[in-house]
């Protein structure tokens, strides 16, 4: 019975969600590193392409996502 009282501690309670806060922002990090990963390589083709447009559109979202 006291082992599950200390499993269920306010300060593991704490430690769980600390752990939990920090896993997101990895995982956001990563998604977000991913993703400025594609679209610079999204901006290489459409350089090559010379898609004007798209080239805008990409290195606004490029902008955005350094932003952030």
């Amino acid at each position: 019975m006291l082992e599950k009282y200390l499993l269920n501690s306010p300060q593991k309670q704490e430690e769980n969600i600390i752990d939990s806060l920090f896993a997101e922002i990895v995982l956001d990090e990563a998604l977000k590193n991913f993703r400025i990963t594609q679209v610079l390589k999204q901006i290489d083709q459409s350089l090559q392409s010379k898609n004007k447009e798209e080239f805008l559109s990409l290195t606004e979202e490029l902008n955005q996502l350094s932003k952030s």
